[in-house]
């Protein structure tokens, strides 16, 4: 591996980068941001340089070499093998360097930038083309992965069994040299970007020259140990030199991992999108029987063969609900079967077809044909968050990458699948098997101990042995993720001493200087060296939550349990280590999370990017207090809208709203805070006066006067504050429903309706509404108006309050019944599901929380029950539907969606995302901006695009003001 070893030259590297007018961060919360991608490894850069051009890139490319210095591209950062760190200068395409430049549907291809997102690309192309082409590579991180990682990679995805890999789809790659050579490479040929770059000319010359060579030294190794497999990505892919396959540096260099040279531009081919697709799901008591299967399954040339196993099923029906996971057939592992084509009466026929094959050949427990898009969605969705469902498992448990990426010949599957299980049980671990069956890649994430030195010890042994299994059986150590610090000290196992030879010179030809991406394919570093688990110091950080697992006797619904560990792993340790880089965060559409990011476009404003300068702090820190007071902490956290969708959306079930309350409440110690935690925090004890002066209040606000006291209060004078009720508003509302105040008689029935302090405050005719409709269903209403959840105490902070009130609560609250408690508030019947077990750990709190429903989940519940909904007046036809993100996070993504479609509503336009209010946030000078972008995410264009007459629903408090506003 290259050393740094000019210790002078590398002081100035920060000047060097200034100088040459490039976006570059050298800060501690950067730098931890960086240290981590998906994989097991932390490393930790010098600096992140974020390239706006092509001349970016060169300025960057000379300032590591005249210093030494190691160069590292990245796009998304989800490499699991440890292709996206390195210890000298970072280069995140993704954020500037994201462009489309050129589509040409004659020719069937597209021009793109290395950092722009594949999904987006997908879109993009099947947009302007009508549906009729499409770009093909879809690995599960398409939403977040770049084209550049899938290139750096030769990354493949769902379809690859009928689509190929990357390498498969380029035509012609810009890259930039480490001598600074600009050279586009192509089929036949390698050639200077601009023809009248002389420079670059004689190096593209020297090079093709020193290529040709190199193959025509090798020719017996690269044609008998080169591409013998459809998935074999690991070592450089030199097959692609050879003769008789037209000498195509291109495609030799995809799958290089940034090792050879840097990535600045790419032509990729096209294929045509077929016009009908039927997804078929196949149900089988193991992984090793649905192996079993796959050669009769591509008889019928399917366009993807996807398998999981139920550890992931589990897992995701634990973190987000039953119905998170919909049509499943039975069985305890499944096949994903695309069959696809021009006529769907065809493609059905294909369907059933198969399934009877599949019958006969005595394996299949259950198949089904699934036409419906939202029940194939479901399904997508649990294969495609499969790395992250797979790290925290519902049973207890971690698992982690390493040996996630084996492939072999599929018809070799099967037999490799039960020899693999054999040498699992042998080193007493487990592993959670999902991947490209029909391609024979298996993902498999295993149950190593790696904060552990003995721990370590069996990860070494075990992927030594997994090495020569896998070769054994004819297959590859990666199948498209790459070698990276993962498996690149492995390839002696699986390649001649001749062919790692010539590995080591293809990769000193294109870089004599050897600051490319050092520690991965030559050279490599021990795969159990600069592991990110290992030396984190054992301490006890004392927490208000309690972050304890379920299966450990605690609270924290997002936590999983670490039999292996046990209680040697400190739960706040333990908690913001979940987050392991799937980036999922970083997405731009599909679920909630993560709406900062999405307005942003900052990696420190991501659920990843926080969680990992957590665990920077957990691992750096010389105290526990000086943890608790990290300003890199604090200002990763600042931008963080408590929406809770990560405990939701994120796969591995980061909380960082719940990691940010008790950070805050940590920092803020014996300091001042910000003013808003105090006008905002503190809003239920000013609630009781304002209640009292309502009608003076009110006519303040919209005053100078008025103005001048938000602003004194830290708040936004941008935004319009809402009007205060008449302090007996809400009980007049209840009377006229006919709900009685709870404890009144001895009824032991009905459901308590708890009117929330943001309901009874600021719009009590919600409160009134819901009394009606649960007088309609029938049974007895009680309503409870005597306590409060506590929550602006917890979003800001203020740990200790909230725990006081949250006792109180549940004291009165818990009745001695098991009714309902159904909250008209979202957010605050989220507080007391999930806040109130975790700050107030007991057996009263845990019944309370237990009980306790929103509004629009009990009538989803009574409408399930057969309950018909009688409304008073002709309900509109189509609404607009604002979720809050609380009843999202805590209660599920479709509870009003259901809720709507059981008292008649017929369409439903979603708003895909957060208001941008969350709370206080919103309402607070410094955020304002970020919360109208976080609003022009997904709740303007939904407004902007419906009519005037059309209702907009919004259950909660903060999305009614966002709305307003906007």
């Amino acid at each position: 591996m290259t050393s740094l070893s000019r210790a002078g030259d590398l002081q100035s590297l920060p000047a060097r980068l200034a100088a040459a007018g490039l976006d570059a961060d050298t800060s501690p919360r950067r730098l931890a941001e960086y240290s981590y991608d998906a994989s097991n490894y932390r490393v930790r850069p010098l600096a992140v340089v974020f390239p706006r051009s092509v001349a970016d890139v060169l300025a960057a490319v000379a300032a590591c070499r005249d210093t030494g210095t190691p160069l590292t591209g990245r796009g998304g950062g989800t490499s699991m093998a440890g292709n996206a760190v390195g210890p000298g200068v970072v280069l995140d395409f993704s954020r500037h360097m994201n462009r489309i430049h050129s589509l040409d549907e004659a020719a069937g291809t597209v021009s793109v930038d290395p950092g722009v997102v594949l999904s987006k690309l997908t879109g993009e192309v099947e947009r302007a083309t009508g549906g009729r082409l499409t770009f093909a590579p879809d690995p599960s991180s398409k939403n977040r992965a770049t084209a550049g990682g899938a290139v750096g990679n030769d990354a493949c995805g769902n379809h690859s069994v009928r689509y190929g890999r990357t390498s498969d789809h380029v035509v012609e790659l810009d890259i930039v040299t480490s001598d600074g050579a600009r050279l586009t490479a192509a089929a036949g040929q390698l050639r200077a970007t601009d023809p009248a770059d002389a420079a670059s000319a004689a190096r593209a010359a020297e090079l093709s020259a020193g290529l040709q060579e190199l193959a025509g030294r090798n020719l017996a190794a690269f044609r008998t140990e080169l591409g013998r497999i459809p998935r074999q990505v690991s070592g450089y892919h030199l097959g692609h030199l050879l003769p008789e396959r037209g000498f195509n540096p291109a495609r030799a260099l995809v799958g290089s991992e940034g090792t050879c040279a840097i990535v600045v531009g790419a032509r990729m081919r096209l294929v045509p999108k077929p016009a009908s697709d039927l997804l078929v799901c196949l149900g089988y008591a193991d992984v090793v029987e649905a192996a079993r299967d796959i050669t009769t399954i591509l008889e019928f040339s399917p366009a993807a063969v996807e398998g999981i196993d139920s550890a992931i099923v589990d897992t995701m029906r634990f973190r987000r609900g039953s119905d998170s996971v919909r049509g499943l057939p039975g069985g305890s592992a499944w096949l994903y079967v695309g069959l696809d084509g021009e006529d769907p009466a065809a493609v059905a026929a294909k369907a059933g077809e198969l399934l009877a094959r599949l019958r006969d050949n005595g394996r299949l427990l259950d198949g089904r044909a699934v036409p419906d898009p939202a029940e194939r969605a479901s399904l997508w969705r649990v294969r495609h968050d499969g790395a992250g469902l797979s790290s925290r498992l519902a049973t207890g448990g971690e698992s982690w990458p390493g040996w996630e990426d084996s492939a072999g010949a599929p018809e070799n599957l099967a037999a490799y699948l039960a020899d693999f299980r054999d040498l699992l049980d042998r080193h007493r671990l487990t592993g959670v098997m999902y991947g490209h069956f029909g391609a024979g890649c298996m993902h498999i994430r295993i149950t190593y101990v790696l904060r552990s030195e003995a721990g370590r010890a069996v990860f070494r042994e075990f992927s030594q042995e997994a090495a020569e299994l896998v070769v054994r059986h004819g297959g590859s150590l990666s199948g498209e993720h790459g070698d990276g610090r993962a498996r690149s000290a492995l390839l002696p196992v699986m390649y001649s001493p001749q062919l790692l030879a010539a590995f080591a010179d293809y990769r000193r030809l294109w870089d004599p200087a050897g600051i490319l991406n050092p520690g991965s394919l030559t050279d490599p570093d021990p795969i159990d060296a600069q592991l990110s688990l290992a030396g984190v110091p054992q301490r006890q950080w004392r927490t208000s939550f309690d972050l304890r697992p379920l299966h450990a006797g605690g609270g924290a619904r997002t936590e999983t349990d670490d039999p292996s560990a046990g209680s040697r792993v400190d739960p706040w340790v333990h908690a913001v280590q979940t987050c392991i880089g799937v980036g999922r965060c970083r997405a731009d559409g599909g679920g909630v999370m993560c709406p900062s990011y999405r307005a942003t476009r900052d990696e420190k404003d991501s659920t990843r990017g926080r969680a990992r300068v957590l665990q920077e702090m957990i691992r750096g820190a010389a105290t526990m207090a000086e943890g608790w007071k990290s300003e890199e902490v604090r200002e990763v956290l600042d931008l963080c809208l408590s929406c809770k969708a990560c405990s939701s959306d994120c796969p591995t079930g980061v909380d960082m709203a719940t990691y940010k309350a008790e950070f805050f409440d940590h920092y803020y110690r014996h300091r001042r805070r910000p003013l808003s935690h105090y006008s905002l925090g503190w809003l239920p004890r000013w609630l009781k006066l304002t209640g009292r002066l309502a009608p003076a209040v009110n006519a303040v606000l919209g005053t100078p006067l008025g103005k001048a006291a938000a602003a004194l209060g830290g708040l936004t004078t941008r935004r319009a504050l809402p009007r205060f009720a008449a302090a007996g508003a809400w009980r007049r509302e209840l009377a006229a429903a006919g709900t009685v105040p709870a404890g009144e008689g001895t009824a032991r029935d009905g459901v308590v309706l708890f009117v929330d302090t943001f309901t009874r405050g600021f719009r009590p005719e919600p409160a009134g509404a819901a009394a009606r409709v649960l007088a309609g269903a029938g049974g007895r209403t009680e309503c409870s108006a005597d306590a409060c959840c506590g929550l602006s105490w917890i979003s800001t902070g203020q740990l200790g309050t909230a725990k006081k009130l949250l006792a109180r609560a549940a004291a009165a609250l818990d009745d001695g019944t098991d009714r309902p408690i159904v909250v008209v508030e979202p957010s605050c019947a989220a507080a007391l599901r999930k806040d109130l077990p975790e700050l107030v750990p007991t057996e009263q709190a845990r019944r309370v929380a237990a009980r306790v429903r929103s509004f629009a989940a009990h009538v989803r519940q009574l409408a399930q029950a057969g309950w018909t909904p009688a409304p008073a007046q002709p309900l509109p036809g189509r609404v607009v539907l604002q979720t809050h993100c609380h009843e999202y996070s805590v209660f599920g993504a479709g509870v009003q969606r259901q809720a709507l479609a059981a008292a008649g509503v017929a369409e439903v336009v979603g708003a895909a995302g957060c208001c941008g209010v969350a709370g206080n946030f919103g309402f607070e000078r410094e955020h304002y901006e970020v919360s109208m972008q976080v609003g022009e995410h997904s709740l303007a264009p939904a407004l902007r695009g419906t009519g005037p007459d059309t209702a907009v629903l919004t259950d909660g408090f903060s999305c009614s003001m966002q709305v307003r506003q906007l």
